[in-house]
């Protein structure tokens, strides 16, 4: 991917918060835990798929959602819309899609979707987001708490990338009624107008716990919470009538010196108990990856910047490899380990190395 991408569209897409520790972290964290094996387990016939809030997928993963795209390949949310939906694989679709969500929803058909929503400082706006996932055929919506504010992304301050003032990523905004009403010129006429007018939306820190009722109460899809990583966050999430929640520190890119996810995941399942709906992202990069998550708690996980990567060196036949390459890498780890089903992995299949 670095071959074929500028410095600017790749170190946005490779890169994390300040020095990056985060990010390295997370994946530390998936090296400090370790499998292990069991032997003789008759295990020539395994089960990989699962189901999360009456979404299926055929692999216990789902497509995170990763805005800019476009910025990776210019037809970049359509291609993945068309490998997800020849995969079976779900997909969250972000809010900083280069796309409106109806075109996407189009090329996907009737394949599983959800939709992630960043909650921006115009309620109305917000409200027609979600009444348009909707209409759609989404089936949740994943509010993403880390991101109320951007993180201090140095690859992208010392190349002067930031896509959404350039008129990237804003398609959600700039195909919605309300947000146009917003704007003295259209987008058509001055992107970077339209692009100016999301970004000085977009912050919004004054959001407080009580405000997770609001959205409650305009959507009958199942909700859940992304940018968990306390144990108190998460009970609170589900106190406020949410179906779940994503552990994740959003790969690193919005807290320098964030606890590594996979850490924080033990730490929610304890929490929440069994029953509770528990998925998480950041730093998943092999089949092991997935099965140690599995056994921490996990129902599924959510895979990022590697199928950006396949993304942009073949497009949507390289989204199709990455997902075909770490499913069969799952199949292949769970073989050798002696499991027979992904969703009856637990914590003895695992051990922290000292």
């Amino acid at each position: 991917a670095k071959a074929v991408l500028d410095p600017g569209p790749f170190d946005y897409i490779a890169g994390g918060a300040g020095g990056e520790s985060t990010m390295h972290a997370n994946r530390e964290a998936f090296a400090r835990w370790r499998l292990r094996p069991a032997m003789l387990a008759g295990n020539q016939q395994r089960d990989l798929r699962v189901s999360v809030l009456g979404t299926s997928s055929p692999a216990p993963f789902f497509l995170a959602p990763v805005g800019v795209l476009s910025a990776a390949r210019p037809d970049g949310d359509l291609a993945v819309a068309r490998a997800a939906a020849a995969a079976g694989v779900p997909w969250v679709v972000s809010t900083a899609a280069s796309t409106p969500m109806e075109a996407i929803a189009e090329t996907m058909g009737a394949a599983p979707r959800w939709y992630q929503l960043y909650w921006v400082n115009d309620r109305d706006v917000v409200a027609s987001l979600v009444r348009r996932a909707e209409a759609a055929g989404y089936t949740a919506i994943i509010l993403t708490l880390d991101t109320l504010h951007l993180g201090w992304r140095v690859r992208d301050l010392e190349n002067r990338y930031l896509p959404f003032i350039l008129g990237e990523g804003i398609g959600q905004f700039t195909s919605d009624p309300v947000f146009r009403s917003r704007l003295s010129v259209s987008p058509e006429e001055d992107a970077r107008g339209a692009g100016a007018t999301m970004v000085g939306m977009f912050s919004n820190l004054g959001l407080r716990w009580d405000d997770l009722a609001w959205l409650r109460e305009r959507t009958r899809l199942p909700l859940l919470a992304k940018g968990v990583l306390r144990a108190e966050d998460a009970r609170r999430v589900l106190d406020a009538g949410f179906q779940g929640v994503i552990v994740s520190n959003h790969g690193g890119r919005q807290v320098d010196g964030a606890v590594a996810a996979l850490d924080a995941l033990v730490e929610v399942r304890d929490a929440l108990g069994a029953k509770a709906v528990v998925l998480m992202d950041s730093g998943i990069r092999r089949g092991a990856d997935v099965i140690k998550a599995l056994a921490l708690g996990a129902n599924a996980v959510l895979l990022g910047r590697p199928y950006v990567y396949g993304l942009a060196v073949a497009g949507q036949a390289g989204v199709e490899r990455v997902m075909r390459n770490l499913t069969a890498e799952i199949d292949l780890t769970l073989a050798l380990t002696g499991g027979r089903d992904v969703k009856a992995l637990d914590r003895s299949w695992i051990t922290l190395q000292p």
